[in-house]
């Protein structure tokens, strides 16, 4: 994600990158020399967050570390805030999702309001160039005429993820329903929400869930996984989701009802990530594939070489008919996503994704989570979530929630 956003700030003004602090030196340090390369600014890899944070050359704070470590990093911010040792900062946004546990998500939210700063949440598929030029044109040209859009789609799609975080459902918050459809629930919101509509427009009504183990708990892959993310990644034993398909209902201020479909999966094995998105409405249609591109090149198996992600992320295959993104950081909207944050900062004013809603993003996942486990569909107003734990993210001992 660091990489993304790096990648992207070069289409940015503005903006330069004065640090970065991780708890690995060499991830830092090599963070900061790519900074460098790129002329993005003079980047102090810092040996603490304090450091960082209390040297004065930072005024806005992107998090992009693990989703354990969220709040974490905003516990110590709000201390030097309040502390008064960080005139500097006006600024945090958070990658997704935005927290483990609502309760926790909600923590993040107090937090960030108690210091007194702004902050975004960094959802970046709300600004793929796609959704911002397709939903433009829905809600101009065909929902005046017929009636606002009623189903939105929204699919996530890839071989599983890099680092071995991801994996364990206590330290990632669950599995690819959590780390994977927060985009899918977000981003569909966003195409049923009219333009200049407020974002808690929509009453999210119902929610239901079904989650399976299809690919990776396979004994081969399960020793795959092993071998390549360490044994605390044991899917023979301890597995998270690797597919998700969820149901959200919500109305409008008029009571209209409208539905989100979304479905998330570790286990496609195409040419790389994939994202479909679909928004349907009385009489229109939009439909968006990322592997959909303009741009493909073809390799017989006589070109050979090392694997890797040049053509498209999550690459894998190096030969035959590939689809080829041009411009990743763009598509994805990490571009634009970037683009509006700074410029909100910088102006002192909200962005259009703040830390509320990384709070409703939550909430719908821990819905999802809860009718996924109780094998229903649930009634938000007879749950309570605040303290509520998806099954593959709770504790060894603990098997209630």
């Amino acid at each position: 994600m660091a990489n993304f956003h790096l990648a992207s700030l070069t289409g940015v003004r503005n903006a330069l990158v004065a640090g970065v602090y991780s708890p690995r030196p060499a991830r830092r340090e090599a963070f900061a020399a790519k900074v460098r390369s790129l002329d993005l600014g003079p980047c102090v890899a810092y040996p603490t967050l304090e450091a960082m944070l209390t040297s004065g050359e930072v005024d806005a704070v992107w998090i992009v570390n693990p989703n354990h470590a969220h709040i974490e990093v905003m516990t110590e911010i709000h201390r030097l805030v309040t502390e008064g040792a960080t005139p500097a900062l006006r600024a945090v946004a958070c990658e997704k999702p935005l927290a483990r546990t609502l309760r926790e998500a909600r923590e993040m939210l107090r937090l960030i309001e108690d210091a007194g700063l702004l902050h975004g949440y960094l959802e970046n598929q709300l600004f793929s160039t796609a959704v911002q030029r397709g939903r433009d044109i829905i809600w101009r040209r065909a929902v005046p005429a017929t009636g606002r859009p009623y189903i939105a789609r929204a699919a996530e799609e890839h071989s599983g993820p890099h680092e071995p975080w991801f994996w364990q459902g206590e330290l990632q918050g669950g599995g690819v329903l959590s780390d994977m459809m927060c985009h899918s629930v977000e981003v569909a919101r966003f195409l049923l929400t009219a333009p200049g509509e407020p974002r808690d427009a929509l009453k999210l009504v119902s929610a239901s869930a079904t989650v399976a183990n299809l690919k990776w708990t396979r004994p081969a892959y399960a020793e795959q996984l092993k071998a390549s993310m360490g044994a605390a990644v044991d899917y023979g034993r301890r597995p998270a989701e690797d597919f998700a398909r969820g149901l959200l209902t919500l109305e409008d201020a008029h009571g209209q009802q409208m539905v989100i479909e979304a479905t998330t999966s570790w286990a496609y094995v195409g040419p790389g990530l994939r994202i479909t998105l679909e928004l349907l409405g009385p009489e229109y249609a939009l439909e968006f594939s990322s592997l959909n591109t303009g741009l493909k090149v073809f390799m017989s198996r006589a070109v050979t070489g090392r694997a890797g992600e040049d053509l498209v992320e999550k690459q894998n295959a190096e030969q035959g008919l590939m689809p080829v993104l041009e411009d990743e950081a763009g598509i994805y909207g990490y571009t634009l996503e970037n683009r509006h944050f700074v410029e909100a900062f910088r102006k002192g004013e909200k962005p259009m994704e703040t830390f509320v809603d990384g709070v409703e993003v939550v909430r719908m996942l821990m819905a999802l989570y809860r009718s996924a486990e109780l094998g229903r569909t649930v009634s938000i107003s007879d749950e309570d979530l605040d303290d509520y734990v998806p099954v593959v993210a709770r504790p060894r001992n603990q098997t209630t929630g």
